[in-house]
């Protein structure tokens, strides 16, 4: 996220500003949502899954977005959004899945197992019901913790301008270790 918005300055503003309008994007679509939460509601994890066929928005729902993503990243930074958008697109599968395509876990959370846990409880769905699952990893040192949840590494992703590289990774239902 700080190559999509090297300005520092407001940097968490704004990435906090995309993910809420990205999640609002995303909700409709058929999926999963798998929430954390202490018992006074203070929020620990999430992992928001989109269905089989739902991995992609549509075009009318894009373009009556598109003001806001302005806002959010300014024409310059649309610009590399949207080819960072295309890139992910042209090498997302065309079988049917379940697309995970924001997970994380409060800071203070980190390592006690919780995102993990939402993790596995819905790849323990997509086992069931004899489904695949996909993501793409924007860090190198994650990519083991998800092979150990039965994905692999499918290619390496360069986003355009000199942006890091994400691994598509694949998971057979089934696949867990």
């Amino acid at each position: 996220m700080a190559w999509m918005f090297p300005g520092a300055g407001d940097r968490e503003r704004r990435i906090a500003r995309y993910f809420g309008l990205a999640q609002r994007q995303q909700r409709p679509r058929a999926g999963g949502v798998r929430v954390a939460a202490t018992g006074d509601g203070r929020l620990l994890a999430a992992a928001l899954w989109s269905g089989p066929g739902r991995w992609k928005g549509s075009a009318v729902r894009d373009l009556a977005a598109l003001p806001s993503y302005v806002r959010i990243f300014g024409p310059r930074g649309l610009a590399r959004a949207g080819e960072v958008q295309n890139a992910m697109h042209a090498v997302h599968p065309r079988a049917p899945h379940w697309y995970l395509p924001s997970v994380g876990t409060d800071p203070e959370a980190q390592g006690t197992g919780v995102g993990s846990a939402l993790l596995r409880q819905q790849l323990v769905d997509c086992d069931r019901l004899g489904q695949a699952a996909y993501l793409e990893s924007s860090k190198a040192a994650n990519v083991p913790f998800y092979e150990g949840l039965g994905f692999r590494v499918t290619g390496e992703l360069r986003l355009p301008e000199g942006g890091p590289v994400l691994w598509p990774m694949w998971r057979e239902p089934g696949a867990a270790s």
